[in-house]
């Protein structure tokens, strides 16, 4: 396949170019430099010149607490971004894959939330990125969106990617102990999506690791363990005793209904990525093949 990467600086987008050129598949990744999904101009510009066969929308806004003080910058990031990227694909013929995220739930119900719940977003980026769902969706038939939540990988900066390196250095850390999502681990993430992309069915689908999911804590110990470090360095925290600007859903676990239906086995289990997370560490995760990055 021929695949162009929005957002490819970014912790998903480098896990998507790396596991797909490993696949043999033709990439270019463009960061924010080199393609800003909101100027409509440029977009149309680069994916008329292109000519992608799937394009993979990894670019957003993710500080949550930042798009609570700017939700006029998260709107037009993460929804105007995504419309934009849907209308240059219809126009080229290209699949759509965009990327979105298990906070467009409240979090209030117990269990897993699947398709069939109904997204109550709680803070601006949440409203922003379930606006940028509907909109590409609206604007292409052919548009995948991609929920997922808790994600963890190499070269990221989150809490969940950053959390061996800094135990290594000494660091006490403190983790939230009561609030649950699924944690993801990208290059897991970053395979699913291209067996979506080869199946090329509109839709909307919640790509998580498989398990019953688990707190910042649970997640945070067993990478720590998994490292050979000391637990003790991580405090639990109730959600409470944070001062942050953005609400957060109490329970973001996802679990996808259409996956299975469509002949897709099921993801391994977060314990498993975190594992895998663990021991191949930053040094391995950049070798083997390298796909173009603008």
């Amino acid at each position: 396949m021929k695949a162009m990467i929005t957002g490819a600086a970014g912790l998903v987008g480098r896990a998507v170019a790396e596991d797909w050129a490993r696949a043999g598949d033709q990439i270019l990744g463009l960061d924010h430099a080199a393609l800003d999904i909101t100027d409509e101009q440029e977009v149309y510009a680069t994916i008329d010149r292109e000519r992608p066969e799937v394009l993979i929308n990894c670019a957003a806004w993710t500080d949550v607490d930042g798009c609570e003080l700017n939700p006029g910058r998260a709107q037009t990031v993460n929804a105007r971004g995504p419309a934009l990227l849907a209308r240059a694909c219809h126009r080229a013929g290209a699949l759509l894959i965009t990327i979105s995220t298990d906070y467009v739930f409240d979090g209030e119900q117990d269990g897993f939330y699947t398709q069939r719940d109904q997204p109550n977003p709680q803070s601006a980026y949440a409203v922003s990125k379930l606006a940028g769902e509907r909109l590409a969706q609206t604007a292409w038939a052919r548009t995948i969106v991609v929920r997922s939540g808790y994600i963890f990988g190499h070269g990221g900066t989150n809490f969940l990617s950053s959390i061996v390196e800094r135990a290594q250095r000494g660091e006490r850390l403190r983790a939230i102990n009561d609030s649950y999502g699924t944690p993801t681990y990208a290059a897991h993430l970053a395979g699913r999506l291209r067996q979506l992309a080869q199946l090329g069915l509109p839709g909307t689908y919640h790509v998580v690791n498989a398990g019953a999911g688990a707190s910042f804590e649970d997640f945070a110990r067993l990478a720590l363990a998994e490292a050979g470090l000391e637990i003790d360095l991580i405090e639990g925290v109730s959600m409470r005793t944070l001062t942050r600007l953005a609400p957060r859903p109490r329970n973001s676990r996802l679990r996808c209904l259409l996956s299975e239906a469509i002949g897709l086995a099921e993801m391994p289990s977060w314990k498993s990525g975190v594992r895998d997370f663990v021991a191949t560490g930053p040094a391995a995760a950049t070798a083997g093949a390298s796909p173009t990055l603008i």
